[in-house]
């Protein structure tokens, strides 16, 4: 039977979960009712079959001198896409090597040519040059990645004719057969890539993106905001209707003033917005529907920023806090913070001069009349009003934290692998969501509520609805740590950054991810969606602030310039401005409005890679700090820039 070692590892998979009955059936069905009772099989190593090779361990180093021999002299039109394939075939005959037992002729191999890969390599190179025995493969993850995943390298196809021309020529087995069994070429038609082309999308755990991973359509338009004004008697004033008329009087004009930017797009039905019944989102309550009007009230005060107009920045410094403050976040609206901390408690202030209050107790809102206008005022308790309150249960460090946009409620995750949902109105936790299996490293809300994300070292992002135990979807491709995810302002789509050094973008409705986007050259830490929803930006330990165009999955620019990694990225909310703050002490102001117009007068080629602009031209300002690297950015709704860092004293 061709695949009876698959067939055995099952087998073993349900003996050691004592699932007999199963067995038996599959034993009969299979016909292998001759194998004992007792028998051991290693699952792991029959995945790994695939490197059992006869040939001769002297002769890989030999093979992989001439391969580089060959693309060192092929002309420069070709050169850059023929060394994408040094790295993965390396990589495949040092497992090979250390998979037959010959252990000496692997270590030389990765200590004559491990140095000479590319520097975002090393890293999974020095993890690679641990494994020096074949039993060390069993269970390890870069191992088990590189068997069970094809390596991507997108080529054209004279470069691939080419390579197989050589390869026959000097009927080079070893390095055919690798590039057989591991590689994926997704081929194009046309010019081959330059070295500034491919450096751009070079840098994921396994190479690139296929193109057909970006081919499904995103729906990355804002949902229609439904008409808040008519909705509510809360001085309402007229009808939204008369807006796009132009009308006579001071009144109409001074409401259209109301209706800034960003309101009036989704006003609008937007040609690339989802069905506003794609996902079922809640029903909008009373409380929500004034804070809406409150937002737009703001709106109205709100400062357009340019390269005229740089915001103005508030920057909180926490103060004897180095080593013990893990996150901090800023609601919506702008009046509390919320700090964690590495000893599992989170801290909550204003930043208003309003105190945090407390719910009166059951007896006491038994007696408030619930038809009065400020009913939900009447129902805080003034005694208990305190200027700063402590949340205390997780059992390990916070790594996030996250508002609901009415601030009643606050999501925390932490390295005990849950996530806990506290109530800011009776300074309680309400639920404590399990699922993840180990340390949970961001959690979002979404922008419409009720949903919420988290992303954890178990390589998995997942979506959960607050009222329900149990995640409602489980993302999972990603091949490292997901480090950051944040939602679509759409509520649509889930956007993830990885230790695997790619960006994925999730469809909430079908749970399959929609885009893949590699170009990265470290783990991403900080991703942020345009206003507009059809940018992303994304930030790390490599230094970098991508932009992707998600109509297509490209990346359309590269901001250069931080010298540390990069935690924290936020759009002024007009949409014009992209505020990035580092570890390096450094807050960076790039003009985004400028981008966009750049961007909106070229044709994309997106089978070939667009070129990639650079940062140079966008960057507005640099704002250093003393020494207080940078934690938290946040715009409030007057685009006023907050900060938030910790003092790092020499």
């Amino acid at each position: 039977m061709a695949n009876k070692n698959d067939i055995l590892a099952v087998l073993q998979v349900l003996k050691k979960y004592n699932l007999k009955g199963t067995e038996n059936l599959l034993r009969q069905e299979a016909n292998l009712t001759d194998i004992p009772e007792n028998f051991t099989h290693d699952a792991s190593d029959s995945v790994l079959q695939a490197y059992q090779s006869e040939g001769d361990p002297n002769s890989y180093e030999s093979c992989y001198i001439e391969l580089r021999k060959f693309v060192d002299s092929a002309l420069d039109i070709y050169k850059y896409e023929l060394s994408m394939i040094l790295y993965p075939v390396f990589v495949h005959m040092y497992i090979e090597l250390v998979y037959n037992n010959h252990e000496e002729q692997a270590k030389a191999l990765m200590e004559k040519f491990g140095e000479e890969q590319e520097y975002y390599y090393q890293d999974d190179l020095k993890r690679l040059a641990m494994i020096t025995k074949r039993d060390q493969m069993s269970g390890n993850d870069l191992t088990d990645t590189f068997k069970s995943n094809e390596f991507i390298i997108r080529i054209s196809r004279d470069t691939l004719s080419l390579l197989k021309r050589h390869l026959q020529e000097k009927k080079a087995s070893v390095v055919m057969n690798i590039i057989n069994e591991h590689l994926y070429f997704d081929l194009y038609e046309g010019m081959a890539r330059n070295k500034k082309q491919c450096d751009a999308t070079a840098g994921a755990l396994l190479g690139e993106a296929r193109r057909q991973d970006n081919k499904v359509k995103v729906y990355y338009g804002l949902l229609k905001e439904p008409d808040y004004q008519q909705m509510t008697t809360t001085q309402a004033p007229p009808p939204e209707e008369d807006d796009d008329e132009v009308q006579d009087g001071d009144k109409p004009k001074k409401k259209k003033q109301k209706k800034d930017p960003l309101f009036s797009k989704k006003s609008k039905t937007d040609p690339n917005a989802p069905a506003s019944d794609r996902i079922p989102l809640p029903q909008l309550r009373d409380n929500d529907k004034s804070e809406k009007i409150k937002a737009l009230r703001e709106a109205q005060k709100r400062v357009n920023l340019g390269p005229d107009s740089l915001p103005s920045v508030c920057y909180y410094t926490l103060l004897n806090s180095l080593y013990s403050v893990t996150c901090a976040e800023i609601s919506e609206d702008s009046s509390l913070v919320a700090i964690g901390f590495s000893d599992a408690t989170i801290k909550i202030w204003p930043l208003t001069p309003a105190k945090l209050r407390e719910l009166k107790s059951a007896e006491q809102l038994k007696d408030i009349d619930r038809d009065v206008d400020d009913v939900l005022v009447r129902m805080m308790d003034d005694r208990k009003a305190e200027t700063s309150r402590i949340f205390t249960g997780h059992s390990g460090p916070v790594y996030r934290c996250s508002f609901t946009f009415d601030r009643s409620l606050l999501l925390s995750c932490s390295e005990d692998s849950t996530i806990r949902l506290w109530s800011l109105q009776t300074w309680t936790c309400l639920v404590v969501y399990k699922g993840h299996l180990n340390p949970v490293w961001d959690v979002r809300f979404s922008p419409h509520g009720h949903y919420f994300v988290s992303c954890s070292h178990d390589k998995t992002a997942r979506v959960w609805a607050t009222d329900s135990h149990q995640p409602l979807r489980i993302f999972t491709g990603h091949l490292s740590d997901v480090d950051c995810c944040v939602f679509h302002p759409n509520s649509n789509y889930v956007a993830t950054g990885s230790s695997d050094r790619t960006v994925r973008l999730w469809d909430v409705l079908s749970g399959n991810h929609v885009r893949l986007m590699t170009g990265h050259k470290a783990s991403i830490f900080s991703l942020a969606f345009s206003m507009c929803g059809r940018y992303l930006a994304s930030g790390g330990s490599d230094k970098v602030i991508n932009l992707w165009d998600l109509a297509h999955g490209h990346l359309v620019a590269t901001l250069e310039g931080h010298t540390s990694t990069i935690h924290t990225l936020c759009f002024s909310r007009d949409g014009t401005i992209l505020a990035t703050g580092a570890l390096d002490c450094n807050l960076k102001l790039w003009d985004f409005s400028k981008l966009c117009e750049d961007l909106s007068g070229e044709n994309v080629n997106v089978s070939h890679n667009p070129d990639v602009r650079s940062g140079e031209n966008y960057l507005l300002r640099t704002f250093p700090t003393k020494q207080s690297p940078f934690i938290a950015l946040h715009f409030t709704r007057r685009n006023l820039l907050y900060g938030v860092g910790m003092f790092e004293s020499s």
